[in-house]
């Protein structure tokens, strides 16, 4: 059978067949997508213990589905809450446009917004764009960002243009740079990070990553780069706190890992401002308190070619107005 994608969890096992419009998405983006309501978590759990089936055999959250493919999807009860979920949809909500055309749109996401709903969260992005637009015959997420990182977020109009951008992504041949405000005093000559990424699930189910060692089976290549743009000096009340003051970093990534920049920088002895699962937590709430409450990280520029054309791209968005107001010289002393 095909399938809608409105489709609802199934009680009973049930086979998809994978059409033309989702062929190349991940798995995992593809079984949240028409698994409404169901959790992230139990999502990818299905997954890791094989019952979700491809053809047959076992298939893996991250392997791209192809046109034909038969997708067996177990049985799965919703609670009376994901039930409410899926008959009460996200509500509608356009976010600022940075660029748009026939075949895709790059949107400016606001810091605390998830780019979809699962794990805990009801809707994000994509869910309320679909709302605010039910005449667009697609819209899909092209890659993703952390739910407490502000900026550049692409959403594919056409199915080509989806295929054509990720496979940009999946080849690095865009050029992704965050600015990222970093305790301490950033070293120039510290340009690249490179070590090996491992992604893992804590007891209640939520995704940390932590570098390994080269030679670890289990670890994913992250390479990391690292410019810096200025210095800071610790504004009033944080000199203690982080008495070398702050950094300013343009971090250009040529992997596309889970938390890739904020494990690499943390690792390296500078976590991101307001981190909260990587950071330093009494440095957090010196900086609350000082107008900084939110993580310090923004997708500031990408470069990529049209999906269509060819020609090459260059997006970029400026700070938001809370970081740029936190980083105004005549609030320190």
């Amino acid at each position: 059978m095909s399938f809608k994608s409105s489709t609802p969890a199934p009680v009973a096992v049930q086979y998809l067949t994978v059409d033309e419009e989702s062929a190349g998405q991940r798995l995992d983006n593809f079984l949240i997508r028409i698994l409404k309501g169901v959790p992230k978590t139990h999502i990818y759990r299905i997954i890791r213990s094989g019952e979700v089936r491809r053809n047959k055999g076992r298939v893996g959250a991250d392997d791209r589905v192809v046109a034909g493919d038969v997708l067996r999807i177990p049985p799965i009860r919703l609670s009376e809450r994901a039930e409410e979920k899926v008959a009460n949809p996200a509500p509608a909500r356009e976010f600022p446009v940075v660029y748009e055309d026939d075949a895709f749109m790059a949107i400016d996401k606001p810091a605390g917004v998830a780019v979809h709903g699962g794990s805990g969260v009801s809707f994000g992005v994509i869910e309320q764009m679909r709302q605010a637009r039910p005449q667009a015959r697609l819209l899909e997420l092209v890659h993703r960002l952390d739910r407490e990182t502000s900026g550049i977020l692409l959403i594919a109009k056409k199915k080509s243009a989806l295929k054509a951008l990720q496979d940009q992504f999946r080849e690095r041949e865009t050029g992704k740079t965050y600015l990222a405000l970093v305790k301490g005093n950033w070293p120039a000559k510290l340009k690249v990070l490179d070590q090996p990424l491992h992604k893992y699930l804590l007891a209640d189910g939520e995704r940390r990553v932590k570098v390994v060692g080269k030679e670890d089976p289990d670890g994913m290549r992250s390479l990391t780069l690292v410019k810096v743009a200025r210095h800071i000096p610790a504004p009033v009340g944080l000199e203690v706190a982080s008495p070398d003051g702050f950094s300013l970093l343009e971090v250009t990534i040529k992997t596309g890992r889970t938390h890739q920049i904020r494990v690499h920088l943390a690792t390296a002895g500078y976590p991101i401002a307001g981190d909260d699962k990587y950071g330093d937590f009494e440095l957090n709430r010196l900086l609350g308190r000082s107008g900084l409450k939110r993580m310090f990280l923004h997708a500031w520029r990408l470069r990529l070619s049209h999906p269509v054309s060819g020609v090459p791209l260059e997006l970029q968005i400026e700070l938001p107005p809370e970081l740029e107001k936190w980083m105004r010289l005549e609030n320190r002393h």
